[in-house]
Order: C-alpha cells, then structure tokens, then sequence
C-alpha cells in the first residue's frame, strides 16, 4: 500500500507548483536563495522536486555573509544538502556586509544584490525565496511601527518583476512556518537553526518572541493570518492605485528644464490619496529617492495652499511652483 504524503509536505509542493506554472515548458532555469534554514530547505526540496516535472531546471545560491563563526561550513552544508535534493548547480558565494542602514538592512542588501548577481551569471528567469506567512506578519508589524503607510503595510509580494525583469517569487508566502518545519521533519531533512534568528537586538527577533505572542494572548489567535489578509488586501489596493497613476500621470506630466513638471489643476482635481501618490511617484521615477509623508504633504500645499511660498529643498531635488506647474528640477535655487 501507497504511503500517505504528509500534509506539510503536500502544501510545500503545491505552493511550489502553482508559483513555477508561469514558466512551465519553457525549459527556463530558476534560482532557490538557500540559506540552510526550514524554510529555504523546504523550498529547495519542493523546487527540486517540481520543477523538472514542467521542463525547468533548479539552481541554488547559499550567500555566506561572513557574521558569525562557521558560517562558511554551514553555507557549504546547505550546498551539500541542495544536491542531494538533485539540484546539480548548488553555489556558496562569500559578501562583505557593509554598514548602513544597520547591520539587518545591510545583510539584507550585500545578500540580494549577489543574488541578482548570480541569477544573471546562471541565465535565471527566477528567483525563489523562502518567506512564510509569519515573515510577512512581521512586516506589517514593522511597517505600522515605522508608520510607512499602506506600500509598507502591504508587505512582500509573492510575485515581484525587478528593473531587469528578474521574477522574485515567493511561493511560500501563504503558509506558516511551522509548515515547512513539518516538511522537513517529515522528508528526514535537518535544517540550520540560526542564532540570529533568536537575537532580540534585531527588531524583526523581537516582533516575533514578544509583540505577535502577546497579540495573540490579549486578541486571541489567528493574528498573523489577519495581518497576512491585510497585506494581501492593501497590495490589491496599491496595484489598482499603480494602474490609475500610471493613466493620469501620462496626461499631466511634462518635461522641464533639469527635471519635469506636474500640472496645478490636474493635481488638484484629484483626491488628496491619489495627488499625494502622484507626486510621490513623479520624484521616485525622476529623482530615485522616496518622499516622507511630511515631505510629500510640503509639496501638496503648493497645490492646495499657494500663498507666494518659495521652492522646497527635498532629498535629491527641489519642487516649487511655477505658474500652472509644480517643477521637479535637480538644480536648487
């Protein structure tokens, strides 16, 4: 008699599955950002077990970020684990972590840019990255407490194209993590435990062992998927905004001298949500720098609020009023 698949097993495998359709017989190849973790574990073991079944082909990079004794052994495990998972291409690559942002955010940083690197290197249509539900819990939280507003409420998308049209994907994003700890408990795998992932210096540690715990004692259970159905609910709400930016800026943005232009009325016709995402939007294309909301508000009451003022200095550029335009321009005054 057959033996029955475990559960967590068969949720892995079908996440993985239904992310990897999009690329189905087109003999394309997929990169798993592998760290040695449950997580990426259950992810590698999925993809290589999926993938060849619709003509793809798994490759994995382990980044080793150098910040803790034994990190190359444990990168080289994890290597060592993908191929016996079948994955014949398993990479260790070795970064230096820089400082800014803080030691997360540069981690964090160090670690993509060598993963986009080495998607290029192997020609990969993908990149496949382990966040479970609880990560994107975790980023709601993050993003509330920073008051970033809804684009950082909406968490991670499980579908993302880059500048390079580089796909990121997260299959796993709509399963817990203890799921894929069943997975690998289930499959005999023995996954890595990091220690910073208990280190409560870093903030991301501390949303995890002592804010969602107590949430779920004082609100009851079942707040991580509420966060998670927010996410998903805002990134609706932020891509039907994208859309409707995307059609008006076409008809009130110009160019300018050293930068461009947004009409007054046109801005002003809009309801402050949708005025606020256009400026927003125009100096993040033009500029590559992302306003605050103290700072986009500045800018709206050239619109709403004209009494003669002079320009705004914003970070990379200055707006100012100039007739029936607000000019962006890259020179100051």
């Amino acid at each position: 008699m057959e033996r029955m698949l475990d559960p967590a097993v068969a949720d892995v495998r079908r996440a993985v599955r239904e992310a990897l359709a999009p690329f189905a017989d087109s003999g394309a190849r997929v990169l798993v950002a592998l760290s040695g973790g449950a997580d990426s574990l259950a992810l590698a073991a999925a993809a290589a077990h999926e993938a060849p079944k619709v003509g793809l082909e798994v490759v994995s990079a382990t980044i080793d970020h150098g910040l803790q004794d034994g990190s190359a052994d444990v990168a080289e495990r994890a290597a060592a684990q993908a191929r016996e998972f079948g994955i014949r291409t398993a990479r260790v690559e070795r970064v230096e972590v820089g400082t800014a942002g803080g030691p997360e955010a540069a981690a964090r940083e160090a670690r993509y840019a060598a993963l986009r690197r080495i998607a290029a290197e192997e020609d990969a249509a993908a990149v496949l990255v382990g966040h479970t539900l609880d990560d994107q819990a975790e980023t709601v939280l993050l993003g509330l407490a920073r008051g970033s507003g809804s684009a950082s409420l909406s968490g991670m998308s499980p579908h993302a194209l880059d500048g390079a049209g580089l796909a990121w994907i997260r299959p796993l994003l709509a399963l817990r993590r203890a799921t894929t700890a069943s997975f690998c408990t289930a499959s005999g795998i023995d996954a890595w435990r990091d220690p910073h992932n208990v280190d409560e210096r870093f903030s991301r540690v501390r949303v995890r062992e002592r804010v969602l715990p107590v949430l779920e004692d004082e609100l009851g259970p079942g707040i991580a998927e509420a966060l998670w159905r927010t996410a998903e609910q805002l990134r609706e709400d932020e891509d039907a905004f994208a859309d409707m930016i995307e059609e008006t800026i076409e008809d009130i943005v110009e160019h300018a001298e050293a930068g461009i232009a947004v009409s007054v009325a046109a801005l002003g016709a809009n309801p402050p949500s949708l005025r606020h995402r256009i400026i927003r939007h125009v100096v993040d294309a033009e500029f590559g720098v992302s306003l605050s909301r103290a700072q986009t508000l500045e800018v709206a009451r050239l619109v709403t609020d004209w009494r003669g003022q002079g320009p705004i200095d914003l970070p990379g550029c200055q707006a100012s009023r100039r007739g029936g335009l607000i000019t962006f321009s890259a020179e100051r005054s």
